[in-house]
C-alpha cells in the first residue's frame, strides 16, 4: 500500500515507536490475552513488533510490502518469523495462532472487500478461542492530510461490529478514544 513521504517518515519515526509502546499498544491491548502464538498483519516498519516480541514466546509477522519486509528480517532478525503476503489471503495454515493483531494499517487496505476479507482469513488462523485485536485511527481531517497521495480507507466505527460477526467473530468490543478506535473478538471455541 503506497504510503507518502510524510507518512513514511512519521511511521518509521522513533518519535512514533515510542507513542506504540507508551500509548497505543498499551491502550489497544488492555485486557486481551495473546497467549503463546501471536500473529501481527502488517508490521509496517516494526514499530508494533518490537513491542509485541516481549509480550508473546512466538511471533509471526505478516507484511505484503518486500521492501518492508526486508527492513524487517534486517532490523528484527531473532524477534519473528517474517512472512511475505496479504492479510485478506494469508498463505498460512488454519487455526494455528492463539492471537492475531494489527495496528494502524485497516486503513490502507483499499476497499471495505478486501478489509472484509482481512477480517475472514484473521478468523480462519485463529484456534477456537483466540482473539483477534487491534487499532485503527478514526476518520477525521488531520488523519485524511497525513494520508494525501495514499491508500486511505479507514473504517467507519458503527460499522465494525458487525463485519466481524460477519467474518465469524463473537464477543466483539469496539471502543473509541479521540481520533482512535480499538476492536477485540473471539474465535468461537
Amino acid at each position: 500500500m503506497p504510503m507518502n513521504l510524510l507518512h513514511r517518515k512519521l511511521c518509521s519515526s522513533k518519535t512514533w515507536a515510542e507513542k506504540v509502546e507508551r500509548q497505543l499498544l498499551p491502550w489497544s491491548l488492555d485486557g486481551v490475552h495473546l497467549g503463546d502464538r501471536a500473529l501481527e498483519i502488517g508490521p509496517g516498519y516494526g514499530a508494533n513488533l518490537r513491542v509485541l516480541a516481549e509480550l508473546v514466546p512466538s511471533l509471526t509477522a505478516l507484511e505484503i510490502s518486500e521492501e518492508l519486509l526486508d527492513g524487517l528480517r534486517r532490523d528484527f532478525p531473532d524477534r519473528a518469523e517474517f512472512v511475505h503476503g496479504d492479510g485478506a489471503s494469508m498463505p498460512l495454515p488454519d487455526n494455528e495462532f492463539s492471537s492475531v493483531v494489527c495496528f494502524t494499517m485497516l486503513h490502507h487496505v483499499p476497499t471495505p472487500e478486501q478489509q472484509d476479507a482481512l477480517f475472514a482469513e484473521a478468523r480462519r488462523v485463529l484456534r477456537p478461542g483466540g482473539v483477534f485485536a487491534g487499532s485503527d485511527g478514526v476518520h477525521g481531517l488531520a488523519f485524511r492530510l497525513i494520508h494525501l497521495g495514499d491508500t486511505y480507507n479507514p473504517i467507519p466505527v458503527a460499522t465494525l461490529p458487525d463485519r466481524l460477526h460477519a467474518a465469524g467473530f463473537t464477543d466483539i468490543e469496539v471502543t473509541t478514544r479521540a481520533a482512535n478506535l480499538r476492536w477485540r473478538a473471539v474465535a468461537p471455541a
